[in-house]
């Protein structure tokens, strides 16, 4: 049997999703419903991509939680859902789908008044869900990591916009390929009044020192210190 002749449109759905994803689709149905909204919908025509929106959202959550949970493995769950909505949440995935130019290949009614952003963004994750359905988790892990956050996404940038001092200098570590802890000197009680000291070291040298009433706010002192020290405040 000859296998039908891919249609124009079909094609430019297979190099998009290979330029942009680096991922070949082998069910094409898949990827056709990812990139058709519901407001071009017909009575005989394929589903909407809001279920495959919905299956993208969670896999590319679980993608981003694993990729910060091995990257920052001494930072706590607040930490890292924090930056974690920084990086998935729908103003970013907005613009990345229009740096994408994802609305080149949306299937959308252009005669009536939507958020094209909000369309684009929300056919990004039903790619995600059409990556999975297809090639599995590690297709998109694969899509994530090597597409989106090297072309499109700068962890170390969503980073430095915290305006917290202990993550700046934790990427400028990082970049410097130094250890970095935050040691807790002492910590006292007096009357259910709590007092933490903490000192960051630095490849096992000491740095800045902070005291607060709560080891956050100790750690933010002493990063602050540090990186006045260090001439990069």
């Amino acid at each position: 049997m000859f296998r039908k002749k891919k249609s124009k449109s079909e094609l430019v759905l297979i190099r998009f999703i290979l330029l942009r994803f680096g991922y070949r689709p082998k069910n094409l149905a898949l990827f056709i419903q990812a990139v058709t909204h519901k407001s071009s919908i017909t009575v005989d025509e394929i589903t909407s991509n809001e279920r495959l929106e919905f299956l993208g959202d969670a896999i590319l959550d679980a993608v981003v939680a694993e990729y910060l949970f091995q990257r920052f493995p001494g930072e706590d769950e607040g930490y890292l859902t924090k930056i974690k909505s920084k990086i998935v949440n729908r103003k970013t995935l907005s613009e990345i789908a229009e740096k994408m130019e994802l609305r080149t290949i949306i299937r959308y009614h252009k005669g009536r008044s939507i958020n094209l952003p909000t369309i684009e963004g929300n056919a990004l994750e039903a790619i995600f869900g059409a990556i999975y359905l297809d090639g599995g988790f590690q297709a998109v892990k694969n899509a994530v990591q090597h597409h989106i956050f090297r072309k499109y996404i700068h962890v170390n940038k969503v980073l430095e916009e915290e305006i917290d001092f202990k993550s700046k200098l934790i990427i400028w570590c990082q970049r410097n390929h130094l250890s970095i802890d935050f040691v807790v000197l002492s910590e006292e009680n007096n009357n259910n009044n709590w007092s933490y000291t903490i000192q960051v070291t630095i490849n096992n040298t000491k740095y800045g020192k902070g005291i607060g009433n709560s080891k956050k706010i100790a750690e933010q002192a002493a990063a602050k210190e540090t990186l006045e020290l260090m001439g990069e405040f």
